[in-house]
Formats: structure tokens, C-alpha cells, sequence
């Protein structure tokens, strides 16, 4: 079947605040117009795009939408005056569309699934309109006070995509008055055809109205590993800022510290950071018998610059000695302190390799750690 989608983006987005368009604005690296864009641009059943834009935001759309195959219809005063002039760039084609799914510019997070499910809700009913039910007790109100109750069961928000036979739609907005006022195409297609079918959204499907909107949590992870061996003439080795008695000492440019080694290796790592070797290079003077736990520090600080916090790290140590046990209390809270979360947020467990290999023969440490940052973007 021949799907098109129309993609309204001719609104200013003033409520968001921003100092140009809010679809425009990056979220993780991207702007919300080619996420929108880029959701339908993969899905196989669609075959056209179409996008409405303003004059003003046109040259930033095209550079924002380059890499996709659509075109660009003008953009009214209205959305409902966009979405009729993409209506009718679409039906002087050769080949106008059977279907044609409209979809807010601001709803970047829509998922292949809603999309598919309105394709196929509107190949059955000639109509598909994205809704939720409403969980929340709906209520109507007079100057302040409630003035009269609704029943839930019958109460839906409605989202998009919002899909339709190409053909009664066209004809629909063809009959608009000076009088109507809609504020999406299920109003439009109730009016002057039928009403629309519904078909189930999804919570993530939202709208991006105002700047605390664009506010997304994001999760990174990272992994970090280090090995150090045997063989300083000291008499005791150093985990996480605590130093255990030990036979000899780990061989070392720093401290020998491989536990924060390898947990400052992950949380670099998550935030997409070069590694300890870049940062804290060994042929450095300035880091000879450093101190790994303030080195910790200033990796949490370049974190922080970033705007990651961390939400928890575990590790785990492999070593036939010395025996860590009586130390990994001590060790939780000195790393927690550091990074700024609970003991509880992080995880330590120690253990032998059974007398196998060059741990096993008391050769070396080796720590693997993994580090799970949040940001805000």
C-alpha cells in the first residue's frame, strides 16, 4: 500500500522558551525534528514524507533533515492549515497515497510498534488515532470548584500518529469553515466523515510542550579492568585508598591503587571518556607514587563537568593474597564518599582463581569493574 506520513513543523514552539524552535533543540545528540523524522524515515511501510515548515525555520530543517528523502509543504498559520497543504502537495502527485499518517514534529520518541499498529488499525478501519485511557479521576470545573464528574472509562488522551484513508481526509479538509477550529485531524475527520477509530498508544509517546519536557534521564554504562603484579618492596598493597598488610607491594608508576584503576577505567569509560593512560599517563613525574583515591576525585569531577552523576559501581577483586576481607568495609566507604552515593551503591566482592595461573600462583591483582552513570540532557 502507498503510506505517506506528515510531519507538521511549522509551529514556534514559544512555550517552550527556547531561543529558536523547540524541534530544533538536541536531545543525546540529535535534534527532536530528526528523531521525529527518522522514526518513520525506517519504517518499511511508509513511502513518503512529508514535513510542513515555516519560512523561518526552513534552512534549519532542511540542514537538520539532509540525510532523509522527504519534501517540504508550507507551513500555515495553523496546524491544521499545514497539515492541508501537505494534503494537497500529496494529491497533485501522479500517485497520491491510500493511507497517510500525521504525526506531531514534537513527539520524537514514538516507536515502531505505535507506528505499525496504526498502519494496520487504519488499513481495517480507513481511520487510526493514536489514545490512552485515562487513569487519573477526570472532573469537570467551574471558577475553581468542581462543577460535575466524568466517567473515567469513556475519558481517552489522544496522541498521534493519527492515520487515515487519503482519499475522505483530503475531501474532509476540503469542507474546513472560517468557524471550525480543531486542534488535531481526529476532529477534522469526526466532523465531516465519521468518527475515528481508536487504536492503544504508549506512555513514552509524549509531547514535548515546555523546556522541563526536554529535561530526558539517561542511563551509561562502563567497564574497566586493571592487572598489577607482584614484586615492590613494600609491605603492604593499597585498594580503594586502604592499605593492607602484605608481603611485597604491587609495581606501580602511582600507588598501585588497581581497584580505583580499574573503577575510574568504567566510569570513564560510561561517559564516553578517554581512559586512565590519557588522563594520568605513567611517563607523568607528577603522578610517580600518586594517590589513586584523589585521582578517583578528579575523574568524579570530570564526570560531574559533564553532567553524570554516578548511580552505583560494584567490582570484582581476583587475589590469592592477602586476604581482603577484613578491608572491604572500609574500602565501600572510602569509594562511596568519593563518588557521592551510598555505601549501598557499591558492590565489592573478592575471591582466589583456585590456584590457577599467574593469579593463582600469587603473581598479581586483577580487578574488573563496572560503573552505571545517570545524566540529565
Amino acid at each position: 500500500m502507498n503510506i505517506a506520513a506528515i510531519i507538521p513543523a511549522a509551529g514556534s514552539g514559544s512555550r517552550a522558551g527556547f531561543s529558536k524552535n523547540k524541534i530544533l533543540q538536541k536531545i543525546g545528540g540529535s535534534s527532536v525534528i530528526a528523531r521525529t523524522v527518522s522514526a518513520f524515515a525506517q519504517n518499511a511501510g511508509i513511502s513518503r514524507i512529508v514535513v510542513c515548515a515555516n519560512e523561518a525555520d526552513r534552512k534549519d530543517l532542511a540542514r537538520e533533515l539532509a540525510p532523509f528523502d522527504l519534501c517540504f509543504a508550507s507551513g500555515g498559520a495553523t496546524r491544521t492549515e499545514s497539515v492541508k497543504n501537505a494534503l494537497g502537495l500529496l494529491a497533485a502527485l501522479p500517485c497520491p497515497p491510500d493511507y497517510v499518517l500525521i504525526h506531531d514534529a514534537a513527539r520524537p520518541f514514538v516507536s515502531q510498534k505505535v507506528i505499525n499498529d496504526c498502519i494496520d488499525t487504519v488499513r481495517q478501519f480507513g481511520s487510526a488515532v493514536c489514545a490512552l485511557p485515562c487513569t487519573d479521576t477526570a472532573v469537570l470545573a467551574e471558577s475553581g470548584f468542581i462543577s460535575d464528574t466524568v466517567e473515567r472509562d469513556k475519558l481517552f488522551t489522544l496522541q498521534t500518529p493519527q492515520g487515515f484513508a487519503f482519499a475522505p481526509l483530503y475531501e474532509a479538509y476540503g469542507k474546513i469553515t472560517e468557524s471550525d477550529a480543531f486542534t488535531d485531524d481526529s476532529g477534522v475527520y469526526k466532523k465531516y466523515v465519521t468518527p475515528p477509530r481508536l487504536f492503544a498508544g504508549e506512555k513514552g509517546n509524549i509531547k514535548l510542550t515546555f523546556a522541563e519536557d526536554f529535561q530526558m534521564e539517561t542511563y551509561r554504562t562502563g567497564i574497566g579492568t586493571d592487572t598489577h603484579a607482584f614484586g615492590a618492596e613494600k609491605d603492604h598493597i593499597v585498594l580503594g585508598g586502604v592499605k593492607i598488610p602484605s608481603q611485597r607491594g604491587l609495581i606501580a608508576h602511582s600507588d598501585g591503587d588497581v581497584l580505583c584503576h580499574a573503577l575510574m577505567d568504567a566510569l570513564l569509560s560510561a561517559a564516553g571518556l578517554a581512559d586512565i593512560g590519557h588522563h594520568f599517563p605513567d611517563t607523568d613525574p607528577a603522578y610517580k607514587d600518586a594517590d589513586s583515591l584523589a585521582l578517583l576525585a578528579r575523574v568524579y569531577a570530570l564526570l560531574q563537568e559533564r553532567g553524570f552523576s554516578v548511580v552505583n559501581v560494584s567490582a570484582a577483586i581476583s587475589a590469592e593474597r592477602p586476604k581482603l576481607a577484613p578491608y572491604i568495609a572500609q574500602v565501600k566507604k572510602n569509594l562511596a564518599d568519593v563518588l557521592h552515593i551510598s555505601e549501598q551503591c557499591v558492590g565489592i566482592s573478592a575471591g582466589t582463581n583456585e590456584g590457577l595461573g599467574y593469579i593463582g600462583r600469587g603473581e598479581g591483582i586483577t580487578v574488573f569493574a563496572n560503573a552505571l552513570l545517570r545524566s540529565v540532557f
